[in-house]
């Protein structure tokens, strides 16, 4: 691992949080009266996984671009995900902004837009071979998925 700016972790967060920022404008109806409800413990970990993942993404240089390799074939992956989860926003802010439609599955990965950012930042950390980013990713997926899934649960989809 080597500390230093990582300009392929600061496009990943770029692509992550501009939809979620658009979001908060065009959240599905009857949003609010399902967030109260959401698992404090789980909560817990999304915050504490969002911090570490958004800390350690850009600052350790491992997850910028080398030379091929068979290694690279990680971040093309996670980019490819990538590109599928700003797809996933695009189908959603095109949409009727139900919550149906914010907990719908893309290309039979269920729940994607909670789970195609947590797998894109893993194969992230694959690449690096980072193992901070990969536990962060871990302590993120179980809260945000989690939430996720119970949100979905709630709405009976």
């Amino acid at each position: 691992m080597h500390f230093g700016f990582s300009y392929v972790g600061l496009v990943w967060l770029v692509m992550l949080m501009v939809p979620n920022l658009i979001w908060t404008k065009h959240q599905p109806r009857d949003y609010d009266k399902y967030v109260g409800n959401e698992n404090r413990l789980l909560l817990a970990l999304e915050r504490v996984g969002e911090v570490l993942v958004t800390t350690l993404a850009l600052i350790f240089s491992d997850f910028n671009l080398r030379p091929w390799s068979a290694w690279s074939w990680w971040l093309a992956a996670s980019f490819v995900i990538m590109v599928l989860y700003e797809l996933f926003w695009i189908r959603y802010f095109r949409s009727e902004k139900t919550m149906a439609d914010f907990y719908r599955g893309l290309l039979g990965i269920p729940l994607a837009g909670a789970t195609l950012p947590v797998m894109a930042f893993m194969l992230l950390a694959v690449y690096g071979r980072n193992i901070p980013l990969a536990a962060a990713v871990v302590i993120l997926g179980v809260g945000h998925i989690g939430i996720h899934w119970m949100h979905k649960r709630e709405i009976g989809t």
